[in-house]
């Protein structure tokens, strides 16, 4: 008999806490996910301020938007976190969601975001890295960059929606300069 393997720690830790997020917001009607789980410009004095700052990532409106973004994390991430390690994988999502939380906050004082359609992008972004050979710039990357942040641009210019494309871009800019960090850990 076949035992389970916890074979990607980040990825399936984020999945869970995901997971628990979402049925939280259920079992609350939505408290702990405006609470938590969205961030929103409020008061510095409000340690939840700090919270949110990196626990939008974790929340989801409902299931719908939960599977969008969990599918393509699930597929994308394992890879990468086998790649990079599970330590810089972690400080990758970390940060994304902290530049993406406190750009938000600044710049739409008025509008709550979450999930983590941010981290997504970033994954994918530097999933378009792989193969990248010292000095040369992966044409997988240009591609995707190309075509990622014309879909992203077309959405804010003429799609009116609750998508915060604007931190989409954010996220696949920082997944684009992780990928270009010296250091990292290559296959």
């Amino acid at each position: 008999m076949k035992k389970l393997q916890y074979n990607s720690p980040v990825i399936l830790s984020f999945f869970f806490l995901s997971l628990l997020a979402l049925l939280l917001g259920h079992l609350t009607k939505g408290w702990s996910t405006a609470a938590l789980f969205s961030v929103y410009r409020a008061p510095l004095t409000d340690p939840l301020t700090y919270v949110r700052l990196l626990g939008h990532v974790l929340g989801h409106a409902d299931g719908s938007h939960f599977l969008g973004n969990m599918l393509l994390l699930l597929v994308v991430g394992p890879p990468l976190e086998e790649k990079y390690g599970s330590r810089s994988l972690l400080a990758a999502i970390l940060l994304t969601a902290l530049v993406s939380g406190a750009l938000h906050v600044l710049l739409f004082p008025h509008a709550a975001l979450l999930g983590a359609s941010g981290i997504v992008f970033m994954l994918i972004m530097l999933a378009s890295l792989s193969g990248m050979r010292e000095g040369k710039i992966p044409v997988t990357l240009l591609l995707v960059g190309l075509l990622y942040l014309g879909q992203e641009v077309y959405a804010m210019v003429f799609v009116r929606d609750d998508v915060a494309n604007l931190m989409h871009i954010v996220g696949g800019l920082c997944g684009t300069a992780f990928g270009f960090l010296p250091g990292r850990r290559h296959s």
